[in-house]
């Protein structure tokens, strides 16, 4: 894969420009303390920069190669690799949870446990949730589940055990609500191979593909930047308040509880839904060999599974006009009703640590912006900033 910077053409300086200033106004206006944006366009790198502070607080500054914590970054990932066991014919996706995990036995409203088969947990037609997706009082506080990215030291065992006693939001397949369902899908993985998921993370995705920046440990802990949350300080001001363990944010009708040391902590289970940690160069790796077939490294059904649309547009609730939903990853069904310049195709996420990213196969972009600020980074105004000013780059527009 040629990532390599090359002379740019007039379209890319002028992208270039376009995405400097979509950058420098949000680290300006104090929306982002740092971030990492990568394009790459039909394999060539045609902006990467490293902008503002890893840390604020010691002063030091974001890197390229600076590490995140990824929270939902890491779906596209497990979902490539449980796409790419079924391949092999190690996994099945139509087989029930409970064949791997046969105490967890979640039940709908009339006391009936349906079964959940490994691709509902995929594509979030399971009828789990997240508790940060529920109201406050919901089931998801009584049984104090964790959403992966906090409780620091909480086993899988245990979390499964809770969530298990939750109640489902409808029968698998009938709906679409944003979920744990990776996390359990992880476990299930782990226990249908024999191996634990971040060594089987390892050896079907992360080796193959050279990101060593990525895993379910931090690599690096001198390149791991601090991480901030949007907010009000004491003082009045907008400036990002640093986080910690406990740190919460509110989302929606619920809660956003972060722990970003729980990385650190022994015990704490690989969340397949949130606990990885990476670069924005190792994203990239992954959304272009996706954009090209697999590179070798995935199997060509494997790609295609993955950029495929597996929940229908009107069954998805939760996720803007125009989009629904695949393995890992939003799908664009109507850019009009979307009303975005990205293609029908495309594919995007992102993570609430404050990322986000985007392949758009039918122009060959690959974008990858990790910032270390939610939720601006995830879902403010400099996500729709940076898409735009890479697409009027791009047209010259």
């Amino acid at each position: 894969m040629n990532l390599a910077v090359s002379v740019a053409p007039a379209a890319a300086l002028s992208l270039r420009d376009r995405v400097d200033d979509a950058l420098d106004r949000a680290l300006a206006e104090r929306r982002l303390v740092g971030a990492v944006v990568l394009v790459a366009h039909d394999g060539e790198a045609v902006y990467r920069r490293a902008a503002g502070q890893a840390d604020r607080e010691s002063d030091r500054l974001m890197r390229e190669d600076a590490i995140f914590l990824l929270a939902s970054v890491t779906k596209p990932i497990v979902a490539a690799a449980a796409v790419e066991l079924a391949e092999r014919g190690r996994l099945d996706l139509d087989a029930p949870v409970t064949r791997w995990l046969p105490q967890f036995r979640p039940r709908l409203a009339d006391g009936s446990a349906p079964e959940i088969r490994l691709r509902h947990l995929l594509a979030h037609t399971s009828g789990l949730s997240y508790r940060f997706g529920e109201a406050a009082g919901s089931d998801y506080d009584t049984f104090d589940v964790s959403d992966g990215f906090d409780q620091p030291g909480l086993s899988i065992e245990e979390n499964l055990r809770r969530l298990g006693q939750t109640r489902l939001r409808f029968a698998p397949g009938t709906g679409f609500r944003y979920s744990l369902g990776l996390d359990v899908l992880g476990e299930a993985m782990a226990r249908a191979t024999d191996t634990r998921l971040p060594q089987l993370i390892d050896e079907l995705i992360l080796a193959p593909l050279a990101m060593a920046d990525t895993g379910f440990q931090v690599a690096d802990y001198k390149r791991l930047a601090a991480h901030y949350g949007n907010g009000v300080a004491a003082d009045g001001s907008r400036r990002p308040l640093r986080m910690h363990d406990g740190s919460e944010l509110p989302f929606y009708d619920g809660v956003l509880r972060y722990a970003p040391g729980r990385i650190e902590k022994a015990g704490s289970y690989p969340s397949g839904g949130a606990g990885m940690a990476g670069s924005a160069g190792d994203v990239l790796r992954l959304l272009e060999a996706l954009r090209r077939g697999g590179d070798g490294a995935l199997a060509p059904a494997t790609v295609a599974t993955l950029l495929q649309l597996h929940t229908p547009l009107q069954t998805v609730e939760g996720l803007d006009p125009g989009w629904g939903y695949g393995y890992g990853a939003a799908v664009l069904v109507d850019p009009v009703a979307a009303a975005t310049p990205q293609s029908r195709g495309t594919l995007a996420w992102g993570g609430v640590y404050g990322h986000s990213w985007f392949l758009d196969p039918q122009r060959g972009l690959s974008v990858v912006a990790l910032t270390n600020t939610a939720l601006e980074g995830m879902d403010g105004q400099f996500v729709r900033d940076l898409r735009d000013a890479v697409y009027a780059g791009l047209d010259g527009g």
